[in-house]
């Protein structure tokens, strides 16, 4: 052991009893401080040993001398190795989520009680109350409490999960291991004994034999339990398989099929023979008073429970503006079906691994349900973006004989084309610039995404469009020529044209579309001092480029607080840029930027970037524009029915917007080719609410892989098919139906359904909703 790692806290200083409060700071502190051995002289306080969450993956072992109080352990963490050497008090491993307590003597009542997750070994009894209240999550092992003794009253009481193991060995109460009135309200879990009992809670438990599988399992775990107490010797004498009994939950349709004594019977057998017939008031009347039982199952149901999977969209598909079904490629990855996950995301858009990946800024993410109501980490879509540079082919129909023209070969002009040709429609790219991809492949620094994936990507788009013309600059007359050559023509030619102040010594500004194409190919040095006039992501993009040609002294002004946001302003801060508003620019001389109160900020570069707007010179007469913007219909169609605007022409937005709007127009186009009035598919977002986050590991706060990623995904509105709702069902109502391939959908029995919401309560996905029964009007 590393003496550094050792430490020693004491709960007595003085001559006095240090506090609880106290004490617990001081261990948390240690562990802070990288003690991962820690002795505890313990006089009396409460909470030892649990909440080291500090220690992270780092086991830490805590040993206890002396007397510890109350609820030892409680809410001990995973990598926590509590050692008692000696008796503990009341309620040790309360709500233990899953550390290893070791009691060398007997415990208290309530021990084990909520527990969640770990294991407590207890060499002696324990007290009232034991193992009470207990859950399971399936996602990891059950609980579990080891009783060398006996356990006392009320053992199990609404035990809802995990194993308890009762061994008999020197038992408080030789005649009795299992106490007074055990696993009452017990609806999960089960119990291992040993010795004689005086019975359980039948209404609710059950005695089943000992299979081969249990006994495997308890017979290699009672050796760790008695190495744990120290009490090897002992195992030739308790394990003999004959002497061990197992009790196990009813299932709910077992609890429905059992007989339960009416209050009638209770009147005539209990009450009246205690009180006499009518009990206290039996001289005054002898009517049956006992309730008139009715089940409101069928069409007298208040409510009724309704299975609405994938009527809503998820929250991360709804925010998503390509309109990317998220949960759904999640589920598949549960699946095992990785490629198809990855496949998917090409009937979207042509760039999952570019936009994805790497430059969105995942509003998908963002408005994941797991952030927003647990506070927990949204599902990284960043990882299945970035596997999908190896997404293979789409398979492609023949071709219709439709063609359509796109003007713009940016993410818009892809996007559509890449749409159409999916649905056998010809599209052909003109595109003024020298290469495929916009401001994607001209203008995006490489640090923020890899040349490898944009390159990849390109070659992938031009195996699905082969029919790009590059380098074509054109006129109001070409586009004329186009409208009456092709079925249609989309405009997508993106904002080009860089917005300048009109102020003195604007010649001297190199715009941000300038400066970032020349820094990409190495063509530009910008000094030591720049200066960026527009603080958006665009500026903070020029912020890293000019940092990474060798600019030390870096300020991006805002005439208000910078709009730039997520991965590009982390990366500007991250290089030292500075960031300063509000900042009126008055005139740019050959020193730097002059602002309007007269200050002089020294620069050897100013790039001005407050935005781009679209170059409209080419537009034929006849086309509305609305503030230097084509103006454009819900279905993104122009003035003329035949010319359609898309991306930055129509409205400027994210890289996602514009290739959003691509799948939306190209929807539209085939409506119009099918005679079809165009339409907007759009689900309404499922309520949040409805979502059930219990079942997930709070604990995570990165994900190492897409297979975490996809269990963590609470399949918003879809269903996981865990059945869930067939367990909680009191009345066994809800059952799985096969349809047709690998489809299903689950169904309720009228008959048998009362209306409880068990099934809308317990489903972490949102599935079941319970809808008011309008068949009793």
């Amino acid at each position: 052991m590393n003496q550094e790692e050792y430490c020693v806290i004491k709960g007595k200083k003085g001559g006095k009893r240090v506090e609880s409060r106290v004490l617990e700071e001081q261990i948390q502190e240690a562990v802070a401080g990288g003690h991962h051995y820690i002795e505890v002289k313990a006089f009396g306080q409460h909470g030892i040993g649990g909440r080291l969450w500090k220690s992270g993956n780092e086991p830490v072992r805590v040993k206890i001398e002396g007397q510890p109080g109350q609820r030892v352990g409680s809410m001990g963490f995973p990598n926590t190795f509590i050692e008692i050497n000696g008796p503990a008090s009341d309620d040790a491993g309360w709500l233990n989520a899953g550390a290893q307590i070791v009691v060398h003597g007997n415990t208290g009542n309530g021990a084990a009680n909520a527990m969640a997750q770990g294991r407590i070994y207890v060499s002696g009894n324990i007290g009232a109350r034991g193992m009470t209240m207990t859950k399971h999550n399936p996602r990891f092992d059950p609980p579990e409490l080891w009783v060398l003794g006996s356990v006392g009253d009320y053992f199990g009481e609404f035990m809802a999960g995990g194993i308890a193991v009762v061994c008999g060995y020197n038992p408080q109460n030789a005649q009795n291991i299992l106490g007074h009135r055990p696993l009452v309200g017990m609806v999960g879990g089960k119990v291992f004994f040993r010795g004689p009992h005086k019975g359980f809670s039948q209404a609710d438990a059950k005695m089943i034999p000992i299979s081969d599988e249990d006994w495997k399992w308890l017979s290699k775990n009672l050796k760790v339990f008695l190495e744990r107490i120290r009490q090897t010797e002992l195992f030739a004498e308790i394990a003999i398989r004959e002497a061990w009994q197992l009790i196990t939950v009813r299932a709910p349709h077992e609890k429905m099929l059992k007989k339960t004594r009416s209050m009638s019977d209770f009147h005539r057998d209990v009450w009246d023979k205690e009180l006499g017939r009518g009990g206290l008031i039996g001289d005054l009347t002898d009517l049956d008073r006992s309730p008139i039982p009715l089940i409101t199952n069928g069409d007298l149901r208040r409510y009724v429970p309704v299975w609405e999977n994938e009527k809503y969209a998820a929250p991360c598909e709804a925010s998503c503006p390509t309109g990317i079904p998220v949960q759904l490629r999640w589920r598949l990855v549960r699946e095992g079906r990785v490629d198809e996950a990855v496949d998917m995301a090409l009937a979207y858009t042509p760039f999952p691994a570019t936009v994805c990946g790497y430059l969105c800024p995942n509003l998908c993410m963002q408005s994941c349900t797991r952030q927003i109501m647990a506070a927990m980490p949204s599902v990284d879509v960043t990882q299945l973006g970035k596997a999908s540079i190896k997404a293979g082919l789409p398979k492609l129909p023949p071709l219709s004989g439709k063609k359509i023209a796109v003007i713009g070969g940016g993410p818009a002009g892809i996007s559509i084309a890449w749409q159409l040709r999916q649905n056998g429609l010809e599209a052909v790219i003109y595109d003024r610039s020298k290469t495929l991809g916009g401001k994607i492949s001209s203008v995006i620094p490489n640090t923020r995404l890899p040349k490898d994936v944009i390159s990849a990507e390109l070659e992938r788009i031009q195996k699905v469009i082969p029919h790009v013309h590059l380098q074509q600059e054109l006129s109001k007359k070409d586009v004329e020529s186009l409208r009456e050559e092709f079925d249609f023509v989309v405009i997508a030619a993106g904002a080009q044209k860089p917005r300048i102040i009109p102020i003195p010594g604007k010649e001297r500004l190199i715009t941000a579309l300038d400066f970032l194409t020349k820094a990409k190919q190495n063509a530009i040095k910008p000094g030591k001092k720049v200066v960026i006039i527009g603080a958006g992501n665009v500026g903070c993009d020029a912020a890293t480029e000019a940092h990474r040609l060798g600019s030390e002294n870096i300020l991006l002004i805002d005439i208000q607080e910078p709009l730039s946001f997520g991965k590009e302003r982390k990366e500007a801060e991250n290089i030292g840029a500075k960031f300063r508003y509000p900042c009126s620019t008055k005139e740019i001389t050959e020193e730097g930027v002059m602002l309007a109160d007269g200050e002089l900020i020294p620069a050897d570069t100013v790039i001005i970037s407050i935005g781009d707007a679209p170059d409209l010179e080419f537009l034929p007469q006849g086309i509305e524009t609305e503030r230097g913007f084509i103006k454009v219909n819900a279905f993104f169609q122009t003035s003329d029915p035949k010319i359609f605007a898309i991306g930055d022409v129509a409205k400027p937005g994210l890289l996602t917007d514009a290739i959003g709007a691509g799948r939306k127009a190209a929807k539209a186009i085939i409506d119009i080719l099918k005679g079809d009035h165009p339409s907007i598919d759009v689900r309404q977002m499922i309520d949040r609410h409805r979502m059930t986050l219990a079942y997930f590991d709070p604990r995570i706060t990165e994900f190492k892989d897409m297979d975490q990623c996809g269990t963590q995904c609470a399949s918003c509105g879809t269903c996981r098919d865990c059945s869930l709702c067939v367990t909680v069902c009191p009345q066994a109502a809800i059952s799985r139906k096969e349809k047709q391939g690998s489809d299903y959908e689950y169904v309720v029995d009228s008959d048998r359904c009362i209306g409880c919401g068990f099934c809308a309560g317990a489903c972490p996905c949102g599935i079941w909703n319970l809808t008011e029964n309008f068949t009793m009007e």
